[in-house]
């Protein structure tokens, strides 16, 4: 099995740290043996990001927005699991898109966060997903991604 930190070095990936709660939730969550829920994290990494997608952002610029929010799903799963090499494979992710009534690229926007994984666990892993188009989001934040992953056996 690779080094998944050997593979964001050769990627240029550089994981920020885990963003602050913004309520009362567990940022993440173990269940079932060996799953592990990661509730939504938005794309702000070192700068606010707020608008919505269609108006503010182009379905390009969206790419990038959703990696950011994946970005931020691994720093909160590393936080939890204290080391990304315990990943099996990613199972799930969602990903809400603020849009404009116009926007209907949601799926593209989600590819960012999905390409992220592919190019880490293999598209193999690539797991299963659901791109979902909403009015707002917290914060006018233009990009939300959970996500579920399975764990080897400890």
């Amino acid at each position: 099995m690779s080094n998944i930190y050997e593979k964001m070095k050769e990627l240029g990936i550089k994981l920020p740290e885990a963003p602050a709660k913004g309520g009362i939730y567990s940022p993440a969550k173990r269940f079932d043996k060996n799953l592990v829920y990661i509730s939504g994290c938005g794309p702000v990494i070192d700068k606010p990001v707020t608008g919505v997608l269609g108006k503010d952002f182009t379905k390009e610029e969206g790419l990038e927005i959703s990696r950011n929010s994946m970005l931020n799903v691994l720093s909160v799963l590393e936080s939890e699991i204290g080391d990304l090499n315990k990943v099996k494979q990613p199972v799930k992710i969602l990903t809400f898109v603020a849009s404009d009534n116009s926007f209907y690229e949601q799926p593209f926007v989600a590819n960012g966060g999905s390409q992220l994984l592919v190019d880490l666990f293999g598209i193999e892993k690539a797991p299963s997903r659901s791109a979902i188009g909403i009015n707002v989001l917290p914060g006018n934040i233009p990009v939300e991604t959970e996500a579920i992953f399975e764990l080897t056996e400890e």
